[in-house]
């Protein structure tokens, strides 16, 4: 079992950079894949990116693989994602997600749930 919470978010100007963190609790942490999605009001939740494991692997959604970049580290139980160049666009509420499996890109796949973080992007 983890539990999850999102951290970093905020009111920035378009262009500006930004780093989400997410803390992670649970005796299994490594064998946990991550993922950052995030959701605007009254649109579905989308996929923003996904990390293995290990770290080893990741994968974006094309409207921020140019821009953001996840990471974790395993010993300090933590993933972030770092927003460079942030549009109105990215401007919702980002959640990070965890699964006792392989890395995913589905929210139905995901087990564990953060309660998410505002970033906002002004024009």
């Amino acid at each position: 079992q983890v539990q999850l919470v999102e951290s970093g978010g905020g009111l920035v100007q378009a262009g500006d950079s930004l780093r989400l963190s997410c803390a992670a609790s649970g005796r299994t942490f490594n064998t946990y894949a991550l993922a950052w999605f995030r959701q605007a009001p009254g649109l579905e939740r989308e996929f923003v990116a996904a990390i293995s494991g290990n770290g080893g692997r990741t994968y974006y959604a094309d409207s921020v693989k140019s821009r953001f970049t996840n990471s974790r580290n395993n010993a300090k139980k933590m993933m972030y994602l770092q927003m460079n160049g942030v549009k109105p666009e990215d401007t919702a509420v980002d959640y990070c997600a965890a699964r006792c499996g392989v890395m995913t890109t589905g929210r139905k796949t995901n087990d564990y749930w953060g309660r998410g973080t505002q970033v906002t992007v002004s024009s």
